[in-house]
């Protein structure tokens, strides 16, 4: 896992046109995170043709999202929405229940909050 900023960390694994993404967010989440992790991914998509996504999210340290920051994610997932299959939100915060909620509705594939990162990853891998 690359540790890009003290509150951030991003992996990114793949094999085939499957992705695998991992996001550590700790602290608030803010627009200049979303400018260090925007572009790595960007990088490892292009890489894919056709790539399906599975992204879990650890949230448990996640105190808050700035509104640039929720804009950034939103423009994000649109760009590669049709590319999602599985987003977990691994939390502990009522607010991060209803953003996956939200998201469910929203993005392509599904996504779910769990708070037990076991069956958060459980639940992406089948």
């Amino acid at each position: 896992m690359a540790n890009l900023i003290p509150s951030l960390t991003l992996d990114i694994e793949g094999a085939g046109r499957e992705i695998f993404i991992t996001l550590k967010a700790v602290g608030n989440l803010k627009h200049t995170d979303y400018n260090a992790i925007t572009p790595k991914i960007e990088a490892a998509l292009l890489k894919v043709n056709n790539p399906i996504i599975n992204l879990f999210i650890d949230g448990i340290e996640l105190k808050g999202v700035g509104f640039k920051s929720i804009l950034d994610d939103l423009n994000l997932g649109i760009k590669h929405n049709k590319a999602l299959s599985k987003v977990a939100i691994y939390g502990n915060k009522t607010w991060q229940a209803t953003a996956a909620n939200i998201g469910n509705r929203i993005i392509c594939g599904e996504m779910a909050y769990f708070e037990n990162a076991t069956a958060a990853i459980d639940w992406l891998e089948h």
